[in-house]
């Protein structure tokens, strides 16, 4: 077998690599015989056809597929053995050859490479970012401790219409007659739930409930029907109120307290205002911390200066796409593509040079955090430890979130160690400020 490498550019370069039948031979010939044994062929008994007609049915096909493997498998040991990092993959070039399987038994085969850069980055407090910090203010205290509060609230009679009143009615439109409907407009958008502001007990209207609720399931469970008898249904009603209930938050009492901290880590009306705030405050580190990690990656990118083969990283991706997208798609998306394959070549190269890792028990923590958030939107916010942990283990076990949770991990390492080597100065920003910021990156 023969290798030889010819550079194309900077970082980009071909291997040729010339099979001779010393080097496929016995493979070929396995692969026939397994073939003969297989084959089923009218007037042969299993694994008696001639090796002759085998060789005429599939000999071009297994020589194909036998001395390409070969050469295939050369250029990654090549590569290997002579210490060449590259990216993305090897691919056949656009300089192959065609190819004389009929009549031929030496093949060249043409594979391309992308020739990964050398990273030179020498960081220190000269490098500077700012951390922006988002604020807390009222309207946040306010907004996030009234739905805190909600969790925990009840449903009290009211005299009037004035926001997002429960709404108990009847529909009557002479077929049918539906006591005690419920009208939540908690779930209807400003414009919707109009019409019943300022109303009290007792008002009437004629509604449209197609209009009303456009979405199947709600319609049904207002007219108290299961969703397949909603077509004949008149939508026409007459609509009465008969009771009006709003939220009210319960009293900051122990009885509060208990129920809603019951470890007991908030114990009083001061300890509960700033728990909100320390609330607040933890779901805006986060924002933070992604603004900041953009920002970083930003930097690194254009600090690093990476020659990148781009042209075979095109090539590379229409290839292992298998045609799903042209190579004018690919080039319309391809800077932005760029950058976070930039950054995820300089990710590894942290991850390297820190000895960075991250462990199982990292990995489940950052599962059952993702599982309780998810149950907090379903109205559980303290969902028991073991559930926790059941939901976690499924996660896991998943293949795509998990490598998604370990990539995230790993990045968030990655950011802390930069962090720590470079001049970071913290900055307190409005909401607004902050969103202008997240909206320029």
């Amino acid at each position: 077998m023969n290798i030889v490498r010819e550079q194309r550019g900077e970082n980009n370069s071909l291997l040729k690599i010339t099979v001779t039948p010393e080097d496929y031979a016995q493979e070929v010939d396995k692969a026939l015989r397994e073939y003969r044994r297989k084959a089923n062929i009218p007037g042969f008994r299993p694994g008696m056809v001639p090796m002759g007609i085998v060789k005429k049915m599939y000999g071009k096909g297994v020589l194909a597929e036998q001395s390409y493997r070969k050469a295939s498998n050369a250029a990654f040991e090549y590569l290997q053995k002579e210490n060449i990092d590259y990216l993305g993959d090897v691919i056949p070039s656009e300089e192959q050859g065609d190819f004389d399987f009929e009549n031929g038994t030496d093949f060249e085969f043409v594979f391309e490479i992308g020739e990964a850069p050398k990273v030179e980055l020498a960081l220190s407090e000269k490098d500077k970012l700012t951390y922006h910090a988002i604020a807390v203010d009222k309207k946040m205290h306010d907004d996030y401790r009234s739905n805190y509060l909600r969790r925990f609230g009840r449903l009290v009679d009211a005299e009037e219409v004035t926001a997002d009143e429960a709404l108990s009615v009847t529909l009557d439109n002479g077929e049918m007659n539906v006591s005690d409907a419920y009208v939540g407009l908690i779930s209807m958008s400003e414009e919707e739930r109009a019409p019943f502001i300022g109303k009290k007990v007792g008002y009437k209207t004629t509604v449209n409930v197609n209009e009303l609720y456009k979405n199947p399931s709600q319609r049904a469970a207002v007219l108290q029907v299961k969703e397949h008898e909603l077509e004949g249904i008149n939508p026409e009603f007459s609509l009465e109120i008969t009771k009006i209930r709003k939220f009210a938050e319960p009293e900051l009492n122990e009885e509060f307290f208990k129920m809603a901290f019951p470890s007991g880590d908030v114990k009083s009306a001061e300890e509960f205002e700033a728990y909100i705030d320390a609330q607040i405050s933890s779901e805006l580190r986060r924002e933070s911390d992604y603004l900041f990690t953009l920002q970083l990656r930003d930097y690194l990118v254009k600090k690093a200066g990476l020659k990148m083969p781009e042209e075979f990283l095109k090539r590379w991706l229409y290839t292992i796409n298998e045609g799903k997208f042209s190579m004018e798609e690919i080039g319309k998306d391809f800077d932005q593509f760029l950058k976070m394959f930039t950054w995820n070549y300089l990710q590894k190269h942290f991850i390297k040079e820190e000895n960075i890792s991250v462990e199982k028990e990292e990995a489940e923590r950052e599962a059952k955090a993702l599982a309780a958030a998810q149950f907090a939107q379903y109205g559980m916010p303290s969902a028991p430890d073991e559930m926790l942990g059941g939901y976690a283990e499924r996660i896991l076990a998943d293949k795509e979130q998990a490598q998604k949770i370990y990539e995230k991990l790993y990045e968030v390492k990655v950011v802390e160690a930069v962090k720590a080597k470079i001049g970071v100065t913290e900055k307190a920003v409005s909401a607004d400020e902050f969103a202008k910021l997240a909206k320029e990156l």
